[in-house]
């Protein structure tokens, strides 16, 4: 099953020559979950091939400008695009009320539902789930309420083995139960052992977004043993007293944080203006932790 994530933004507060506000598109299953959306989130999906009206769900981090100006203009294009199904978004309670006042006076009747589920800050909760994946809330530490975001695969059925269950001429109506884990007795009085037809499906894999935060060890659990998780690193650690006052972590602390929660990979975004080349905060990371990959707009990695 596929399950990958595709950066469309990675700069922090505006955008600079070659790099765009905070945006990221998951592919779970070819379902498509965007997560946050800064200026120029339209432009980046039509830049890397990505049809907007396949995106059902929305997950806002939080309501400074970086992480949600491209959400307004995306609603008014599928609008005007003809979109008919839902969408569904999950952000602060007060993201409903900026794009009520929105419309309202743009006069704009959407033509689609638009389905709004606030998020809390008090507690991590989970706040969606279909047959792909479970959403979980990580609650961090920002100068405005804040949530990250977790999605965990769902655990598959069992792989069958086609070729041996063919060359006994097992009925095919047998499948499904084998696949569900199932021992069966056949009229004919043959015992098929499910653990002799089946093999077990994939590790369900997490992917964990970590917006804008301090280094806080409170929401440490909630990321505890991720495959892959991205966090901010807004500057080098050089400027932790600015990262201190603006509520942002470096890449050092993100690299930190991964090796203290027991990431397989990290990635490291949301990147100051002041850097026009990544790689020192690259390079940062993976003096503490290796595994470290910049979020490079366009590119899309596996969790």
């Amino acid at each position: 099953m596929k399950f990958e994530v595709t950066i469309l933004g990675s700069s922090s507060a505006t955008p600079v020559y070659n790099r765009n506000p905070t945006a990221q598109l998951l592919n779970c299953n070819e379902k498509f979950y965007l997560i946050d959306c800064g200026e120029g989130t339209q432009q980046q999906l039509i830049r890397f091939g990505f049809k907007a009206n396949k995106i059902d769900f929305v997950f806002i981090s939080h309501l400074h400008g970086d992480h949600y100006f491209g959400l307004i203009g995306l609603l008014s294009s599928l609008h005007l695009n003809g979109r008919i199904k839902p969408i569904k978004i999950f952000a602060p309670a007060a993201l409903a009320e900026i794009l009520e006042l929105q419309f309202k006076h743009s006069e704009t009747v959407i033509r689609y539902p638009v389905e709004f589920v606030a998020t809390q800050t008090d507690a991590p909760a989970e706040i969606f789930e279909n047959a792909d994946l479970k959403v979980e809330t990580i609650i961090l530490n920002h100068r405005i309420p804040c949530t990250g975001f977790k999605f965990v695969q769902k655990k598959r059925l069992r792989k069958l083995i086609v070729e041996k269950l063919e060359a006994e001429e097992i009925p095919v109506d047998c499948y499904p139960l084998l696949k569900r884990g199932a021992d069966l007795d056949l009229p004919d009085g043959r015992v098929l052992l499910n653990a002799d037809y089946t093999t077990d499906s994939d590790r369900p894999k997490q992917y964990c977004y970590c917006s804008d935060t301090l280094f806080d060890e409170t929401y440490f659990e909630s990321i505890q043993g991720c495959d892959t998780l991205y966090h901010e690193a807004t500057f080098l650690h050089e400027m932790v007293d600015r990262a201190n006052q603006t509520h942002h972590t470096t890449a050092l602390q993100a690299a930190e944080i991964a090796k203290m929660t027991g990431a397989a990979k990290l990635l490291i975004g949301h990147f100051s203006s002041r850097y026009k080349t990544l790689q020192p905060l690259l390079e940062e990371a993976r003096s503490v932790f290796e595994n470290t990959e910049l979020a490079i707009e366009g590119n899309t990695y596996t969790i």
